[in-house]
């Protein structure tokens, strides 16, 4: 995604998005995807902060993420969540924005639109 894009994107940066391991890899966020979660994120009308967006296989693996992950490709983003109102209005964001990938962790929610992996889908990290 080019940088000038990321003005279109007010409630957002590209360094959010980076791989602990790759400073710069938010750019690396697909376009259509970040425009999607501008969309959730005005919907929800609080702010959304990214703990993981983009990352690199090196780092993926180190913290255990899937082979297949949407981070990899720039699809995902994991939102954290403190309380139980904020998860419902963030869930509730995304899925009115059209999103059908969701993970629902204790303190995160997972969001993705790879177009590789299955859609309408929505799992919990609890038992992982």
């Amino acid at each position: 995604m080019e940088k000038d894009t990321w003005e279109r994107v007010p409630n957002f940066d590209p360094a959010e998005f980076d791989s602990p391991d790759k400073p710069g890899s938010g750019l690396d966020m697909q376009e259509h995807f970040i425009f999607k979660l501008q969309s959730a994120r005005e919907q929800a009308n609080i702010s959304f902060k990214i703990n993981s967006g983009f990352r690199t296989a090196e780092h993926n693996t180190k913290i255990g993420g899937a082979h297949t992950s949407a981070h990899l490709g720039g699809w995902a983003a994991d939102i954290a969540t403190n309380t139980s109102r904020d998860r419902y209005l963030i869930l509730n964001a995304l899925v009115k924005a059209g999103f059908t990938r969701l993970g629902i962790g204790a303190n995160f929610i997972h969001v993705d639109n790879d177009p590789n992996l299955p859609d309408l889908v929505a799992w919990d990290y609890y038992d992982h």
